[in-house]
């Protein structure tokens, strides 16, 4: 076997010692779950934002609040986070409306709550698996140093017996060792960028529903026949 061939990705890992062979397989399933959560992360985002921005366009284009609760109930497996969060405050602030000697604090403060409620559901589910990428990044190249020097230490101990070392015998088992670091490399690279846009992204979608929250408490709050908060946008 030459050199070439020698030093090749794939023959160093099928001469590597079996825990280095084992890193390498873990970081490289670790990588392929990263880009599958990647993709999918950064679809689910894309279709949060538009269906939220639709459903803002219909709800601040005048459109009965009643009828826009009623689509919201029965495409409840097709809305969108926002959506949701108006269902969940509007339906308790209904239910208190209905209910005798209920006041119109507690019915505002009731679907508040509602909302605040719903917004953590929708927020956590939002964020799902994107620690698992903040854990990739953070961990994987460490994992791939491990088996780096677990390599290069069995590569020393191999040539321990060894009369008179050359370049040729060393080569091989810190090559195969620094294979791990690689893999650890670029398992962690990818993981990084895609936690940081994401969590850029999560913190626009909260900001948004949050702030939805208060602009329809504002709203319920003159169907109430509360005095308005400061800065209220008319509707």
């Amino acid at each position: 076997m030459n050199v070439t061939q020698d030093l090749s990705i794939l023959e160093l890992v099928r001469n590597a010692s079996v825990p280095v062979q084992l890193v390498l397989a873990l970081l490289l399933a670790v990588s392929f779950m990263s880009w599958w959560y990647i993709f999918r992360k950064m679809f689910a985002i894309r279709a949060e934002r538009s269906q939220t921005d639709q459903f803002e366009r219909d709800f601040w284009s005048g459109s009965d609040l009643y009828a826009l609760y009623q689509s919201a109930i029965n495409d409840r497996h097709s809305t969108c986070a926002l959506e949701r969060i108006f269902e969940a405050g509007f339906g308790e602030f209904v239910k208190l409306k209905n209910q005798r000697g209920v006041e119109a604090a507690a019915m505002l403060d009731g679907a508040r709550r509602a909302m605040r409620a719903s917004l953590q559901r929708e927020l956590d589910a939002i964020e799902g698996n994107v620690a698992f990428l903040a854990s990739v990044g953070s961990v994987s190249p460490y994992v791939g140093l491990f088996g780096t020097v677990w390599g290069i230490m069995h590569a020393f101990v191999g040539l321990s017996s060894v009369q008179q070392v050359t370049l040729a015998q060393v080569a091989p088992g810190i090559a195969e060792a620094l294979v791990a670091t690689a893999i650890g490399l670029f398992a962690a690279i990818p993981a990084v960028v895609g936690y940081n846009r994401f969590a850029r992204e999560i913190d626009r979608i909260a900001i948004q529903l949050e702030s939805f929250i208060e602009e329809f408490s504002n709203i319920l709050q003159r169907n109430t026949g509360l005095p308005p908060a400061a800065g209220a946008a008319p509707r």
